[in-house]
């Protein structure tokens, strides 16, 4: 991917000694810390930094930038790495072959021990290399050799007789959720990604495969409130705000539905004024207890443990939580109510009591329901199931909880 001559001369725009600085910088440190110093610094100047280093550790370093900035930065950067980032775009996002990068000492199976040693001496001078890579005219990954198995064979030796037959190896269209569940016990530093016939397409770094999925894991909270998982602490204050507010004005327009269902009770709350105060105690409560379950079930989601049978039984086991949170709460509200209603001098203080206790647990029964269905029928329709989750399961538990609580109140109270 070479770079236009505006982008060329946007490369020149750096200084010598401040470019000298950052590559010197960049070939002493791990990826990630590399990444944490350029953050800051413009795409153009990081193309730059990554143009003089070599592909593996460049390519590694680019993977730690935001995604958003990514294919910006391979403009600069030359085609050393911007040919493999144009080869891993080919597999779905959230792959393995996403975080894939070229392999390096990829040997034939006839080489000798000490002809190997000799590239590989060389080699380490650019990046760090962990195993060789021993295949066949095709391609095909046939063994691994590890530096110790080369540094105890003798050097006349071919690589073919130390090395380890069957190496375990990955998709590259493997999602990484599942390739997770793979290396979990292997706790191998490098994995080799073949095709379906089993020929070497590049290698993925595990704690990639770890980055990656714990990444995942932390963005789920913003995500449900409709925070992207692209946005960053460095990200600038216009994007955010392009990412998220318009999932602030769908939350407008679900408010709206709530505020739409309490006025189709307004004789009711002027008669009995004590329901005002007990409202947002019944939204609140039931809304807590519909995030408990999204929490649960976006994580189940996130870690593929949704098999057959199991969205069955997690959501009986949240109906039940729902409806015994819901009446262990109810009980304490609704006793709450009878002594703010006494003093309060409205008629009826038992009754109202018993209304709280019945709207708290209905609607923390349907709460919980909520929290399991919402996320499981976004995946189901193809959306990102935890993407602003909150903001459709904050609107079902207020319409619920309020709309139940005052029909009971106009039903049970008022003549």
């Amino acid at each position: 991917m070479e770079p236009s001559t505006q982008d060329k001369d946007a490369i020149r725009s750096v200084s010598k000694e401040r470019l000298q600085q950052l590559v010197m910088e960049a070939q002493r440190r791990a990826p990630l810390d590399v990444a944490r110093i350029l953050l800051l610094e413009s795409d153009e100047t990081v193309g730059a930094v990554l143009q003089h280093m070599h592909q593996a550790p460049a390519y590694r370093i680019l993977l730690r930038f935001p995604p958003t900035r990514r294919e910006n930065i391979v403009k600069f950067s030359g085609d050393h790495v911007g040919d493999p980032w144009d080869d891993a775009q080919k597999y779905p996002d959230g792959s393995v072959g996403r975080l894939m990068e070229p392999p390096v000492a990829v040997f034939a199976p006839d080489t000798p021990v000490d002809r190997a040693i000799e590239m590989i001496r060389e080699w380490t001078h650019d990046t760090l290399i962990t195993y060789g890579y021993i295949v066949d005219a095709d391609n095909q990954l046939i063994g691994i050799v590890a530096m110790r198995d080369l540094l105890l064979a003798a050097p006349q030796d071919k690589l073919q007789d130390v090395m380890l037959l069957q190496p375990f190896s990955l998709r590259p269209d493997e999602e990484v959720g599942e390739a997770m569940k793979e290396v979990v016990y292997r706790h191998y530093p490098l994995y080799p990604v073949c095709d379906d016939a089993g020929r070497l397409l590049g290698v993925v770094q595990g704690f990639m495969l770890f980055e990656h999925q714990n990444f995942e894991l932390s963005a789920q909270y913003g995500s449900m409130v409709g925070v992207d998982k692209e946005e960053h602490a460095a990200t600038g204050w216009i994007s955010a705000l392009r990412m998220r507010h318009p999932w602030l004005q769908i939350n407008l327009v679900t408010a709206f539905m709530a505020a739409f269902v309490v006025s189709l009770f307004e004789d009711t709350i002027a008669q009995v004024v004590v329901l005002a105060a007990f409202l947002p105690v019944l939204a609140g409560q039931s809304g807590n207890t519909g995030c408990q379950s999204l929490a649960v079930t976006i994580r189940a989601i996130t870690l593929h443990e949704f098999k057959p049978g199991v969205v069955r039984h997690v959501l009986v086991k949240e109906t039940l939580l729902g409806l015994a949170n819901g009446a262990i709460v109810g009980v304490v509200a609704g006793i709450a109510m009878y002594f703010y209603a006494n003093f309060s001098g409205a008629d009826q203080p038992h009754v109202l009591g018993v209304v709280v206790f019945l709207a708290m647990t209905g609607a923390c029964l349907a709460s919980g329901v909520t929290g399991v269905m919402v996320p499981l029928t976004l995946k189901k329709f193809g959306a990102d199931p935890a993407m602003a989750s909150s903001i459709f399961l904050t609107t079902a538990t207020d319409v619920v909880s309020m709309g139940l609580f005052l029909w009971l109140a106009n039903v049970l109270v008022l003549p």
